[in-house]
């Protein structure tokens, strides 16, 4: 049993290569997480935007939007950013599109990617802030799982540290000239160059209890238009912003010497949370099936579509109340039958004409009541 302990690895290791060739073609292990990633993000919205009434397959037509722009914003966020790398003295700009060797900014991916769903959801008449709560979970779990391509391209790492989790990092070469090479190279000896700290895998399990608390707090206090989304924002740049401290890796640095996402994750962070609370209490949007299954034969997503949804106040859940029963008496068969298709008040509902003058009179087409107003 000792001999078994003490044959464990003290500390992490990396992986001892990122790529695979299969003939011609090389398997990328980053490019592979990130496709993970986006399945999963897709197929998780799908299941939440079904849940909220959407109609299945919608999400599918939206991604195919949001997927090239997000990924497009990431790349040129990255580049931006790191301009020196590529058009600085000695870079390479060709290697601006290698979005294979990694460096997917998350700002300019959910930037752009906003944009690309904000196109989808045009084209088939959905509220974008019901798509982005639907989709905050799947989003955060993503970028959770793209973290492993990091750990495979040995990057993304803090300082020295001697704690059990520390990361191996090893040399890895060309095996056919020698050449250092630490994204298509392998190790050939695995003897760790250094030991720091997996800054990748915190934020990988950082983001995991963001995806968690995303959940349970949609679920509890029902969020709405774009609430869930912007609680998913707040939770990540918090972590964010203590990892982005650990980290030891080549950076932009602004205001001396801090890191420019270090700032741009406190500049979001607050403009996430000013979001949650101008926009606190409002109740959930309606659309597809849920809007048909509270506002009887009315069409979908029009103003008169009202489902009776629990938003967690109190002032909303009677006022959304109010007016599904307001809309039960407009369309209940006494109304009907008293008012020749129109709305008859309670009182008169059972009411026969007094002469037949009057009948007459009420031949004409009755007056539509108006709307219950919020």
């Amino acid at each position: 049993m000792l001999a078994a302990v003490s044959a464990l690895p003290t500390y992490l290791p990396s992986p001892p290569r990122g790529v695979w060739e299969l003939g011609p073609v090389p398997l990328r292990a980053y490019a592979l997480c990130i496709i993970a990633g986006i399945v999963v993000a897709i197929l998780w919205t799908e299941r939440r935007f079904v849940a909220r009434g959407g109609e299945p397959g919608t999400v599918t037509d939206i991604a195919v939007f949001a997927v090239p722009f997000g990924l497009i914003g990431g790349r040129l966020y990255h580049v931006a950013t790191d301009w020196p790398t590529y058009f600085g003295p000695g870079g390479n700009p060709v290697a601006a599109l290698y979005i294979w060797q990694g460096g997917l900014g998350i700002w300019g991916a959910i930037a752009l990617g906003g944009v690309g769903a904000w196109i989808g959801c045009r084209r088939r008449g959905i509220p974008l802030t019901a798509f982005a709560d639907a989709a905050a979970p799947g989003i955060v779990t993503a970028q959770a799982i793209g973290r492993l391509g990091n750990w495979f391209n040995q990057e993304l790492y803090g300082g020295p540290t001697t704690l059990p989790w520390g990361l191996e990092i090893y040399r890895r070469v060309d095996p056919s000239t020698g050449v250092p090479d630490n994204l298509t190279g392998v190790v050939v000896d695995p003897t760790p160059v250094a030991i720091v700290h997996p800054t990748f895998l915190y934020e990988l399990l950082w983001n995991l209890a963001v995806a968690a608390l995303v959940v349970w707090a949609d679920r509890r206090f029902r969020l709405s238009h774009g609430r869930a989304f912007a609680l998913y924002v707040a939770g990540y740049t918090a972590g964010r912003f203590a990892i982005e401290l650990m980290r030891t890796d080549p950076a932009t640095r602004v205001f001396g010497d801090v890191r420019i996402n270090v700032v741009v994750s406190a500049v979001v962070f607050l403009g996430a949370v000013v979001y949650m609370i101008v926009f606190r209490g409002r109740p959930r949007e309606v659309f597809g099936r849920a809007a048909e299954a509270g506002s009887g034969d009315e069409a979908p997503g029009t103003p008169g579509s009202v489902a009776e949804e629990s938003t967690g106040e109190s002032n909303e859940d009677q006022r959304a109340h109010n007016e599904v029963e307001a809309r039960k008496d407009e369309k209940s068969p006494a109304a009907e039958a008293g008012g020749g298709g129109g709305a008859a008040s309670p009182s008169s509902v059972d009411a026969a004409p007094a002469d037949p003058a009057q009948e007459r009179e009420e031949d004409a087409p009755a007056e539509p009541p108006s709307a219950a107003k919020s």
